[in-house]
């Protein structure tokens, strides 16, 4: 199992996976060049996680919201650029701390430091 998905499986067990999988909706996003995949990506995004009672809403405050509702006109690369980085911020200073502090963190890292030592018995 690598780190995203211990980090995702962390995120389900305290029900707020929406956050990571928002994040990377955006990064999927970001690398869309067809003008015509940007608004109905940017449209999905939004109605999945942006709007009231979006079946995976984020947790963000009202200005970003409104703020991504109104970059949604223009549906460039950067029109969730402000929720996205709340979303990073909240995961950075909440979840991902917690997740560290884990169990299931800590069977990730010792499983990783022990198949470490013994790849390098062999050499």
């Amino acid at each position: 199992m690598n780190g995203l998905s211990a980090f995702y499986t962390f995120l389900k067990t305290e029900f707020s996976e929406e956050n990571l999988e928002f994040w990377l909706a955006c990064e999927d996003y970001k690398k869309t060049r067809s003008k015509s995949k940007l608004v109905s990506k940017a449209n999905r995004i939004f109605e999945e996680f942006i709007q009231n009672e979006a079946p995976r809403e984020v947790n963000i405050d009202h200005e970003t919201r409104e703020l991504t509702r109104k970059n949604l006109t223009g549906a460039t690369s950067a029109c969730f650029d402000e929720a996205q980085a709340k979303t990073r911020t909240l995961m950075e200073k909440d979840s991902y701390p917690r997740f560290l502090k884990s169990t299931s963190y800590r069977k990730m890292t010792e499983q990783a430091s022990s198949h470490g030592t013994s790849k390098q018995s062999h050499t």
